[in-house]
């Protein structure tokens, strides 16, 4: 029978809610610990088998108390165990069952660090024993001397991490053998003799004791005093190497314990810990609240473009779909939003996700796609798409130019800044001829371009929405009873502060709005900042609980624009996430019919 599972607290758990230090998180000298041992059957932890308990309970090198008593298995008792412990049958029918003496057992664990050789295998009995009769667990923290000897040994000093070698080693005056309290006894001068190593490490608290006993690396033990003294508020951090290098910046709503997590077992990335190795300072910036901080580190990853962040590091590099000013326009892939005033849709994070979108509007409307400059009065020869029935032929002049921009062009340029409906409804039209025909890798194709399109058609009109106005005041109430207030101009951040709790916090926002950066405007959907940034500033605004307090224009979408299909592409993009055959399923029940989905 496989013993209950067994995970040892983090650092993490040394915190309130408050961000307060909870009591237990101080030094190892003025803890209190029950160093606990038990004797069992040898059998699995299933809420029986203990056959012994000894308990000593010790702060700062004083004994303060024994708990020792035989436990009345209920079951035989194996003879292996009696030669190995001494134990007899005789000893354990007299003594109490183990439901008798959990209360005071538990009552003697209340308030005090449990301690454990091989803590795993006396919890997993403990934790089943009060499962089985009733008793709720209370859940002490838990240190485990094998653990911490593997840590703060080494091979040369002890060939292994048996509690009878290190008692040896540590010069107990008890030695250990196979009796709960002796053993005890013995492991409370591991105990001590192991917190004597800690110093060496720079390990003084019981929370750095419980991370010192998981597996870290050497560059995160060697690391940890870089976490000491960072504040505790929102805010970013960057790791510094010896040349003043940004090595990684990341934020926070508390840097301080941010920072420490990165020295524990739950930081496993092998990037951080090469990171770690190289990093010889943390640089803490102090953030109004968290928008800002988000908005910073976006800054300062594009600005620096750390080697270990792999996020946001090139905002620059994105694409549009770019309808050009030609007699018979077509689309082009552009580095740049042009300032010619032509017709663009984006901006995608590849050419890949741009050229996807493309092939939707092919699907939808007659755009040539070849490159050719045409000419009004010479004639090209027509490619495969004319004899498709894909192209109009425009280098034919099969199409007047009048007639082009009223099939093709004028139907992008509406979706693009106004109702994307007649383009939508032709591609959905299209997913479901393909599966009226049972075509439906086909038509998962199709949708997959459609979802492409979807997104940057609802990205593109709500940034155009925010970015359109020179200025946007909004404020939420924080955790503590202040505001968090926020300046936008533009789609960008100009300014961010917090004002106090229990004061008017219109002082707080005349005084940031004199203060905040001057955003000039230009072309675009994202003329001053990048489209993360704007996009994060978005989200705060759609928080429930954010006011809008001014304004300087309205600020408004099309009544009939591209959000109104944002259930369409949230039911899109769970179906591409299934599997094949429910791709195939959801195309053959027509849930993506036009007729269904018009709103």
């Amino acid at each position: 029978m496989a013993q209950p599972a067994y995970v040892q607290g983090t650092l993490d758990t040394l915190l309130s809610a408050d961000g307060s230090v909870d009591p237990a998180a101080v030094s190892l000298a003025d803890t209190t610990f029950v160093v606990l041992d038990l004797e069992t059957t040898g059998g699995a932890p299933d809420g029986g088998g203990i056959t012994e308990i000894g308990a000593v309970k010790v702060r700062a090198g004083e004994q303060l108390a024994e708990f020792g008593t035989l436990v009345n298995p209920g079951e035989p008792l194996p003879p292996f165990i009696t030669v190995l412990t001494g134990i007899t049958e005789a000893m354990l029918r007299p003594a109490p069952p183990i439901e008798t003496v959990l209360p005071a057992l538990l009552e003697f664990l209340r308030g005090a660090v449990l301690v454990a050789h091989n803590a795993p295998y006396d919890v997993g009995f403990l934790k089943a024993a009060c499962a089985k009769h009733g008793y709720p667990w209370p859940a002490p923290r838990v240190l485990d001397t094998a653990a911490l000897a593997r840590r703060a040994l080494t091979r040369d000093e002890v060939p292994n991490r048996k509690l009878g070698t290190l008692a040896h080693f540590f010069r107990s005056v008890v030695q250990p053998n196979h009796r709960a309290l002796d053993d005890a006894k013995a492991t409370v001068d591991v105990l001590h003799g192991l917190i004597e190593r800690l110093g060496s490490f720079r390990v003084h608290t019981l929370g750095d004791a419980i991370e010192f006993a998981k597996a870290i690396t050497p560059a995160q033990r060697n690391r940890r005093h870089l976490a000491d003294g960072l504040p505790h508020v929102p805010g970013i951090y960057v790791f510094r190497a010896a040349d003043d290098r940004p090595l990684y910046v990341g934020k926070s709503n508390d840097i301080g314990k941010r920072v420490r997590s990165y020295f524990t077992a739950s930081e496993k990335r092998p990037r951080m810990s090469e990171m770690l190795t190289a990093a010889v300072r943390v640089e803490a910036v102090e953030c109004a609240h968290e928008l800002e901080a988000e908005v910073r580190e976006l800054r300062l990853i594009a600005a620096h473009s750390p080697p270990y962040n792999r996020r946001s590091k090139y905002p620059e590099r994105v694409v549009w779909l770019k309808l050009t000013d030609e007699v018979f326009p077509r689309l082009s892939v552009v580095r740049r939003f042009g300032t010619d005033g032509a017709t663009h849709l984006g901006p995608f994070s590849s050419r890949r996700t741009a050229e996807l979108a493309a092939a939707a509007v092919y699907d939808a409307v007659p755009l040539r796609q070849c490159n050719h400059k045409l000419s009004l009065r010479t004639r090209t020869p027509a490619c495969a798409l004319a004899e498709l029935g894909r192209c109009p032929a425009p280098c034919e002049h099969e199409i007047s130019p009048q007639e082009y921009d009223l099939r093709a062009a004028a139907p992008f340029r509406t979706a693009t800044s106004g109702d994307p409906g007649p383009v939508i409804e032709a591609i959905l039209a299209r997913i479901d001829t393909l599966s009226d025909k049972q075509r439906y890798e086909e038509a998962a194709t199709v949708r997959s371009r459609l979802i492409a399109l979807l997104r940057a058609l609802i990205r593109m009109q709500r940034l155009d929405a925010l970015t359109r106005l020179p200025e946007i005041v909004a404020a939420r109430r924080d955790d503590k009873g202040g505001w968090e207030i926020v300046v936008i101009r533009h789609g960008r951040l100009a300014a961010a502060a917090t004002s106090p709790p229990r004061e008017h916090p219109r002082p707080t926002l005349d005084a940031v709005r004199l203060t905040a950066e001057t955003v000039l405007p230009g072309p675009g959907p994202v003329p001053a900042a990048s489209a993360e940034e704007t996009e994060r500033i978005l989200a705060w605004l759609d928080r429930v609980d954010t006011r809008l307090v001014e304004t300087s224009g309205d600020w408004v979408s099309p009544a009939r624009g591209a959000a109104r299909f944002t259930a369409l592409l949230t039911r899109a993009e769970s179906a591409a996430s299934t599997q094949d055959s429910t791709v195939r399923l959801s195309v053959t029940d027509r849930s993506y019919d036009a007729r269904s989905l018009r709103l």
